[in-house]
């Protein structure tokens, strides 16, 4: 089902696509390819809603920079300096996030209007990103499919491909609050993921990736998250074809479990320390699976070249249950 959400300030009408399967609501928005909503029941069967979002499109409008839900692109995380070289040339981005570019500039795919049709359980988002478009090479067609599952697991596919060489990085931005409301601190993660990038001031990887063992970036065992997290996690498994679970979030309080599987080498954890208004600090935890930040600068991470012929494909799937 869809229906009109509202409509940009170009006349661009933005419609809401809800999707319902075994017991689970989830809301898409076609501004953005942004999850407004995923409503799951606690342990006592009692629905809520477990991300962070705006009743209206002027909430999304007005408080663009927390990425709420949103599909990020066409780099998510942040490209040191705001340029890259690849093949020889040097591109400068928009450094939105000084000195550095952040999720694909000022106006990235968050932040834009998308091509919606109905698929089998979901919707499917389609958009072509101009050649130059926030700085970046290659006229690169992009698609996100949002389809629910038979247990309810929401299933986000992305494909992409491109006219020139580029660089592709792609993510759903939800911050989730398994408890419907409050600080999210409390809630328990688990991560499958022996290292993690130390990042300098500006929050770009310095040197290689380190042992998580021993310090308070270890979530092998689930413990609470409390705050200080902007950190991307190597995740054991690397790229895979399929969906490998790598993480688990759980509220010990309502008994909701999230589960996220994905075949991105990579998951950044963000505790919303600084999410502002209308928010609360730790009102949300970002799970974001995705390729390292500054790949494109540092050619021993996982490559994010995309180039003619290729297809870009990356696949995630959150379960949600309890306990």
């Amino acid at each position: 089902m869809n229906e009109l959400f509202g409509t940009l300030s170009d006349g661009t009408p933005v419609h809401r696509w809800t999707l319902e399967r075994a017991g689970v609501r989830v809301r898409v928005l076609s501004y953005g390819g942004i999850v407004q909503s995923v409503e799951v029941p606690d342990r006592e069967g009692r629905a809520g809603d477990v991300v962070l979002g705006f009743p209206d499109l002027d909430g999304y409008l007005a408080h663009p920079e927390p990425y709420l839900g949103a599909l990020v692109g066409r780099y998510a995380n942040r490209i040191a300096g705001g340029r890259f070289t690849l093949d020889g040339r040097t591109y400068a981005l928009e450094p939105n996030n000084a000195p550095n570019s952040l999720h694909g500039g000022a106006r990235g795919f968050d932040k834009r209007g998308w091509d919606a049709e109905p698929v089998e359980h979901g919707v499917r988002l389609t958009r072509v990103s101009p050649h130059g478009e926030e700085g970046f090479p290659g006229r690169l067609e992009v698609s996100a499919t949002y389809t629910l599952q038979e247990s309810g697991a929401l299933r986000i596919a992305y494909e992409a491909v491109t006219d020139a060489p580029t660089v592709v990085n792609l993510t759903n931005h939800s911050y989730f609050n398994l408890a419907g409301s409050g600080d999210a601190g409390g809630h328990e993660l688990r991560l499958a993921a022996s290292r993690y990038t130390p990042v300098d001031a500006d929050l770009i990887p310095a040197g290689d990736p380190d042992e998580v063992s021993g310090t308070r970036f270890d979530f092998r065992e689930a413990r609470k998250t409390g705050s200080g997290y902007d950190h991307n996690f190597v995740l054991d498994k690397g790229v895979t074809d399929t969906p490998v679970e790598v993480a688990e979030l759980h509220d010990p309080a309502s008994g909701r479990v999230l589960t996220v599987a994905t075949t991105e080498p990579g998951l950044q954890l963000y505790t919303a320390d600084h999410l502002g208004e209308p928010f609360a600090p730790g009102d949300g935890i970002a799970l974001e699976t995705q390729h390292f930040p500054d790949s494109p600068n540092r050619p021993e991470f996982p490559t994010t070249v995309l180039r003619p012929g290729e297809v870009f494909r990356s696949e995630t799937v959150y379960g949600f249950g309890t306990r």
